[in-house]
């Protein structure tokens, strides 16, 4: 709508009446929760007990008794906050140590912490880019992919939705300097990327490949030799599968350097919190431990309760209109079950839909009772 100078009152009413008209009005509500499982959900002054399918917390580890402990030791010697940016008040040893742990993890030279991994791609992208750079991005990268290709001020060339030669095709037409970025697990239809082609296409044309592994806990977990004689950024955050809060860029120390340097997304803001970085620590070397692998064990053997062979603990039930995935969400909630309706903008017009996700945390008969109610709603779960 237009709006005429100093008339703001009417824009906002406005604005926030097409959100109500198009059906895509959002409201936070209070959900009083241990980990991811469920909890007390707050609807129209009441609560109720819900089973959660909404957490990205995959593998439950945000109530693991470690990373709790390491959070509390945290907090006990460096107190709730880093009190400035870490290039102004310095880091704490476990910020530091931190990113040495996911440097050996993800098996580059360096890794560098954000507060947040939605910092971390607006600091790389921005940082990495620039005028004369062609950013190849895939269409249903995350926002913060999106947002981040459009600070960098570079050419910005989006290809349809995991499709390789045209993928190809872009990379090979660009004129200078190209960057490739993709999620190797997308956040709304839970299906994997092509790591081992990307990274084919991207040596073949000397483009620099930004991966961001948020949501990636079942793989694709590409190796050195996967990635060998390219610049690679690999783009992770503890706030998901690790279950604590902030971002990461693992990385060659060149680029580690540059980051440091000229990341404002990480420079001018606030350093991670000390007992986040704790907690992201243990979770880690929880993940990396027998106990992890018999963690991702479960978490498979959930998902394939659901959708046999899907790549993701990220099932969408696509509904396609709007009305329909809320009303869906609603009657799910009507049994106790905490399942998200996700609409445009997060996902195109005419796809809206219920988006499931599992973690280890539940039980076999916890995800047995989500099939059921899924099945008597009148709608289909995909093929793999």
């Amino acid at each position: 709508m237009n709006r005429e100078r100093g008339d703001w009152p009417a824009w906002l009413h406005g604005r926030l009446s097409t959100i109500r008209d198009q059906g895509r009005w959002r409201a936070h509500r209070e959900f009083d929760a241990f980990g991811p499982r469920g909890g007390l959900v707050e609807e129209d002054g009441t609560h109720r007990k819900v089973l959660s399918f909404a957490s990205n917390d995959y593998l439950g580890l945000s109530i693991h008794p470690a990373v709790i402990a390491a959070a509390h030791s945290a907090l006990d010697r460096w107190g709730t906050g880093s009190g400035a940016s870490r290039l102004v008040t310095g880091d704490r040893p476990v910020h530091e140590e931190l990113e040495l742990e996911l440097a050996d993890w993800k098996q580059t030279d360096r890794a560098v912490l954000f507060p947040t991994g939605f910092a971390t791609n607006l600091g790389v992208l921005s940082t990495l880019g620039g005028p004369g750079v062609t950013i190849v991005s895939d269409e249903l990268n995350h926002a913060s992919i999106i947002d981040g290709a459009r600070l960098a001020r570079a050419h910005v060339a989006i290809f349809p939705h995991g499709d390789l030669p045209a993928l190809e095709a872009v990379v090979a037409d660009a004129p200078g300097p190209v960057i490739v970025v993709a999620d190797t697990v997308f956040s709304m239809d839970g299906d994997a990327l092509d790591v081992v082609a990307v990274a084919d296409i991207c040596r073949r044309h000397r483009a620099l490949l930004v991966l961001d592994e948020a949501h990636a806990v079942l793989g694709p977990h590409p190796t050195p030799v996967d990635l060998v004689d390219l610049e690679v950024v690999r783009v992770g955050t503890l706030s998901k599968t690790l279950g604590s809060l902030g971002g990461f860029a693992a990385c060659s120390s060149a680029v580690a350097d540059l980051l440091v340097n000229a990341a404002r997304s990480a420079i001018f803001t606030t350093g991670l919190s000390p007992a986040d970085a704790a907690a992201g620590l243990a979770a880690i070397r929880v993940l990396r431990s027998p106990e992890g692998a018999e963690l991702c064990r479960t978490l498979r053997r959930h998902v394939d309760q659901l959708l046999p062979g899907h790549p993701s603990p990220i099932i969408p039930v696509v509904m396609g209109d709007e009305r329909r995935a809320v009303a869906a969400a609603a009657a799910l909630l009507e049994q106790g079950l905490l399942v998200p309706a996700i609409r445009p903008p997060t996902v195109a017009p005419g796809s809206s839909r219920l988006r499931v996700t599992v973690s280890a945390a539940h039980t076999d008969d916890e995800v047995a009772r989500l099939v059921g109610a899924l099945a008597a709603l009148d709608t289909e779960v995909p093929s793999p």
